[in-house]
């Protein structure tokens, strides 16, 4: 496995994997194990393609901020199932719905990652929102879900002080819509869907989400599929989805559309 994603990227010009050897290992999850759950889920949903490949990387250390590159750092192209943050963890899960092939896969990890697939520290998807606003395969359904949404305006990358998060990218004024934490019932989990993507909102100024995860009917009631940081976990978990809203601003819902061909 290690050789043939070895040989998939070099097949990128200029792109490199970050890191050592080990950032070219599925980690516990086998090659052939891909290529089964590629063919199963030709032309099935996209929601239960997602709760599957999701499923995958459950236990798998979390460690933050994975990936390699900055306005004075060349951007490199970073797989690595072994060390997830909650970003790349949504990033691979859907990268591998659309895939036939670890080929295959690789490159749409590039477009999920990177608008137009070019990989470019400025290219980086680097908020939420912009999976919704730079050719991602998902829709935001905050509205068809929450009984009660607010939207607010966003200036994106603009800190309170004037400053930039991502020195370079300029801003983005964004209107993002979310469900108020106080909000979220038992009819907006009768709406919900398996693999629905939730943003965890935040009123931090310039910034649109603190978090993410997968929205998962589990066998115990409703899960955040996450890769988190609380220090008793540190790891892909299940989180009750409800206890773990309820102390926050509130969610956004991004849901995958319906088609399996490349991002």
């Amino acid at each position: 496995m290690m050789k043939l994603i070895g040989v998939a990227l070099l097949t990128f010009a200029g792109v490199a994997v970050a890191g050592n050897g080990k950032n070219l290992d599925f980690y516990n999850i086998e090659e052939q194990q891909l290529a089964d759950m590629f063919a199963q889920h030709q032309g099935g949903t996209p929601g239960q393609s997602i709760k599957d490949f999701s499923r995958l990387f459950l236990d798998n250390p979390y460690v933050a901020n994975r990936l390699v590159g900055a306005s004075d750092t060349q951007e490199k192209l970073v797989v690595d199932f072994g060390e997830l943050d909650c970003f790349t963890y949504l990033d691979y899960v859907e990268s591998l719905r659309h895939s036939t092939s670890v080929h295959n896969f690789i490159e749409n990890v590039m477009h999920t990652r990177y608008v137009n697939g070019e990989v470019n520290y400025l290219t980086r998807k680097h908020f939420f929102s912009d999976w919704v606003h730079s050719g991602n395969k998902v829709s935001d359904v905050t509205h068809l879900v929450g009984n009660y949404v607010v939207t607010v305006p966003k200036i994106l990358n603009l800190k309170a002080d004037g400053g930039h998060y991502i020195p370079g990218l300029g801003v983005k004024d964004r209107d993002i819509s979310y469900i108020p934490s106080d909000r979220v019932d038992e009819d907006t989990l009768s709406l919900l869907e398996d693999g629905d993507y939730i943003g965890i909102y935040t009123n931090i100024t310039g910034l649109d989400v603190t978090h993410t995860g997968i929205f998962i009917r589990g066998e115990n009631g409703p899960v955040l599929r996450n890769a988190s940081s609380v220090s008793t976990n540190m790891k892909v978990v299940d989180s009750p989805f409800l206890d773990y809203v309820k102390n926050k601003p509130g969610i956004l819902v991004y849901r995958a559309t319906d088609d399996n061909s490349p991002s």
